[in-house]
This record gives C-alpha cells, structure tokens and sequence, in this order.
C-alpha cells in the first residue's frame, strides 16, 4: 500500500530505476498524447502482417489450402475481434485507477483481466480441438478444403490464448502509460512469425514439415513469446504496475463490471466486421472489379486505422487517467488535442490518396482497368477516411472513459441503418429489404453502379461524426462509471 503514497511525478521507477514516472495527468497534453500515440501507431501498422503472410504462404501451396487458410481467418477475426471488448474494458479500468493513484487496484483489476481471457482462451481451444472440422463444412466447403486445413483452423483457434493475452497484457500497460513495451512485443511477434512460418511449412533444416499447419504453429509460438515479454514486465515490476499472485483471488463483482463494459465494445467491432461482408455481398453482383476495389479500400483503410486508432487509444488512456485524477476539463480538452491532429492527419491522407491513387492500385496489380477503376474507388472512399480518423479518437476517448455503450448505438445506426440500405439506393438498383413480417422497398436515389457502394461508406463515416460531436459536447461521457 506503500505506493499508494508516492507522488507519480517523482516517483522512480518501480524495479530500482531512477528515471521518472511520466505522469500524464500534468503537463504538456500534447507531447502526452504523442508519447502514447507513435508506439500504438507502429503496433497497429504491424498487425497487418500476420495474415498476409499465412496466406501468401497458402498460395504457393495450393488453391484448397488458400480457400481453407481464408475461412479459418474469417472465424480466427470474429472470435478475435468480440474477445477485443474485454482490452478496451480493462483499459478503462487500469487508466482510472492508474489516474486515482491506487496502484493496488490497478494491479487487481488487471489479474481479473488475465481471468477473463483466460475463460475465454479456455473455450476457444474447446472450439478448437472438438469443432474445427464442422466449422469448415458449415460453409459448404470441400473436403479438400477440409482436409487440407482443418489442422490450421484447429492451431489458430488454439493460438487466440496466446493473442488474447499479449493483448490483455498490453492494454494494462499501455493504460498505465507504457505503450513501448507492448509495441517491442509486437515486433518480437511479427519477426518470430515471418521468419520461423517457412521453416515450418517446408521442414528446413532440422524443422519438422508441417504444411500450412507450421504457419499456424509459427504464430502461436510467436504470441506467446510476445506475451511472456510483456508479462516478464508487469511481473518484474519494471513498469507502474507490479503485479503478483499472492493474494489473488476471483472477484465477481470486478469481473462483471469487466464483462458488462467490455460487451457494447466487443459487439461495436463484430459488428463493423459482419457490414464489410454484407458490403462484399452487395458488391458480388457488380463483378470482379467492384470486388477487387473493395479489397483494395481495405488495404489503405488499415494504413490510416494504424495513424487514427493509435491516437484514439492515446486519448483513451489520457482521458481514463484525468477522470481518474478528477480532472474531467483535462480529459476533454485531451479528447480535443487528439481531434485536432486526427483531423489534420486525415486531411493528410485524403490529400495523398487523391494524387497517388492509381500509384497506390499499382502495388497490388497492373491491370490498366482495375488501375482507373481501384482509383476512383479510393478517392472517394478518402473522403470518408476524414471523418474516419476523428470517429476513431471519438470512439477511443467515450470507450476508455467508461461509456462503451454510445460508440457501439452510432456504430449501428449509421452502418446497419444507414450505409446498407444507402448502399442499395445509390447502385440505382431497386431492392427490398425484409426484417420479418415487415418489407421495404428501397427506391433508387441514383444511378451509380457499384461506385455507389463507396460513396454510402464515406457519407455514413461522416454521419458517424456528426451523431458523435453533440454527445461529446454535452459530456455524459466524462460522467461513466467504471468499476
């Protein structure tokens, strides 16, 4: 209890260091928030490359292997992303207790974090083990497909332990104001991953051949070497938190008020995923170009989510932290900073992508057709991008604050209410929507083909910001209750 008396902005580090604690309730907010922000940026660009490189691997080993390592990663991503509410969560929690000063709490309420992932870890693996075959033929696959990849979908579920806790683990300390040795973790990661996946799959050297199954096991390994990196930390007491075991013990009511936070967030992001395969669905029809644009869309949306959701989570724990301390006027003036530079970091990208969009079509193909057709896709799209990067400071700011709940109903309305149906409006097709007993039909608000399709995602990105800046002016937010 000790450390409860320490002034965080004297404090040395806990471990025997002498540098400083950076407190992030006092001083410049904005050299805090880029102090934060730049390793969340290089940790979301590298996110990316996991799945690139099991399926440029598939690839060269066959048709049924690429098909079946795509399906796995459909349910690897649906499971990956409801299980991320509980980060956003326990970041909450860690930041207010990190902000109030109550390191004890902070250290409780990150090992209930570790419980929770645990459960879930446990009936992944459940999943994993006993259902990896019929989830593959519950699409309707081959048994080709299935034979050629079950042991894949089996280790990757199996693998969401070792994810869940390098990212458990790393939200405790980017909460606590440590966002570098999540971001080292993150590179051990990806480096193990990339260079042990061939040895792997081929058997080089004295390695075992495992086929597109040593991919999958290359990655496991790779997260938990990540997370023991991370962990290594928290348990050695070289950051703000110190954590152990003695005097652990389940505390329900932490872990429901865990669960009960992290649920809207985790349901905002399964959602998000389940409209872009609706929006491929509305695609199919126009052909392999639309598809291929959208494909492309994707590629440079995740560029700009690596600038936008590492200064949304910056101003996430800024503002957890400054609620925590009691200073709710520095939480939202943190929240304005992060729009700021998020505005000016969209304006940015719009700008680059409308004079380097063909150049940006042509590092995945030289197809002249996909080339003209992939750029005007981009370019309008980039005009959603704007508003994309001030939604995800929005989104961060509300969900570390305590408010999970708000992001997640203008999530819905303004993806499921507003960019389907305006997607079927603007293609020019006529359509009928039926929930139930009860039909609509759609009328065609114009004639756009399937760039139609891309102007609804950037119109319904914009909507997003304008639902969300009156409830960050009336500031319900800062009042959430966390814990």
């Amino acid at each position: 209890m000790a450390a409860q008396g320490l002034s965080l902005a004297n404090a040395p580090e806990p471990g025997g260091s002498s540098r400083p604690i950076r407190n992030l309730t006092r001083g410049s907010i904005p050299r805090n928030l880029w102090w934060l922000a730049w390793p969340r940026m290089v940790e979301e660009g590298l996110s990316a490359i996991d799945q690139a490189i099991d399926a440029i691997w598939a690839g060269v080993l066959g048709i049924s292997t690429l098909a079946g390592v795509g399906i796995a990663q459909v349910y690897k991503n649906l499971a990956m992303t409801g299980r991320g509410g509980l980060d956003i969560s326990l970041r909450a929690h860690v930041s207010r207790a990190i902000g109030a000063n109550d390191l004890p709490l902070a250290n409780h309420v990150t090992l209930q974090g570790f419980t929770l992932t645990a459960l879930f870890s446990l009936l992944m693996i459940l999943l994993g083990v006993f259902f990896a075959v019929p989830l593959l033929r519950l699409l309707g696959v081959g048994e080709d497909v299935v034979s050629a990849t079950a042991g894949y979908l089996r280790l990757e579920l199996i693998g969401i332990a070792g994810i869940g806790l390098r990212n458990n683990s790393g939200a405790a300390l980017q909460a606590s104001g440590d966002a570098v040795t999540p971001m080292k973790a993150a590179m051990l990661t990806r480096a193990v991953h990339v260079s042990l996946t061939p040895f792997l799959i081929f058997g080089w050297w004295w390695f075992p051949h495992l086929g597109i199954v040593g991919a999958s096991l290359a990655n496991l390994l790779a997260q938990m070497l990540g997370a023991s990196w991370n962990l290594k930390v928290l348990f050695a007491g070289t950051s703000r938190l110190h954590l152990t075991l003695r005097g652990y013990h389940l505390d329900p009511p932490r872990l429901w008020s865990l669960t009960r936070m992290g649920m809207p967030a985790g349901i905002t992001r399964l959602e998000r995923n389940f409209v872009r395969l609706i929006i491929v669905g509305l695609a199919a029809p126009f052909g392999t170009l639309a598809l291929a644009a959208i494909t492309l869309s994707r590629r440079a949306e995740s560029i700009v989510h690596a600038v936008s959701g590492g200064l949304g989570d910056a101003s996430g724990t800024l503002v957890g932290q400054n609620l925590g301390a009691s200073n709710p006027g520095r939480a939202r003036t943190t929240a304005l900073w992060a729009i700021g530079y998020a505005g000016m970091l969209g304006l940015a990208s719009v700008a680059l992508l409308f004079v380097f969009a063909p150049t940006f079509v042509r590092l995945f193909t030289r197809d002249p057709e996909v080339v003209a057709f992939g750029a005007t896709w981009l370019r309008i799209e980039a005009v959603g991008y704007l508003a994309l990067n001030i939604s995800q400071v929005f989104v961060g700011s509300f969900n570390t604050a305590g408010d999970t709940v708000a992001p997640m109903i203008v999530t819905l309305v303004t993806t499921l209410a507003v960019q389907v149906p305006l997607a079927l409006m603007l293609t020019g097709a006529s359509s009928t929507l039926s929930v139930g007993p009860l039909s609509a039909t759609l009328p065609a608000l114009a004639h756009l083909g399937a760039l139609g399709i891309a102007w609804a995602a950037s119109l319904a990105l914009m909507l997003r910001v304008a639902m969300f800046v009156p409830y960050f002016l009336w500031g319900r937010w800062l009042r959430a209750r966390v814990g």
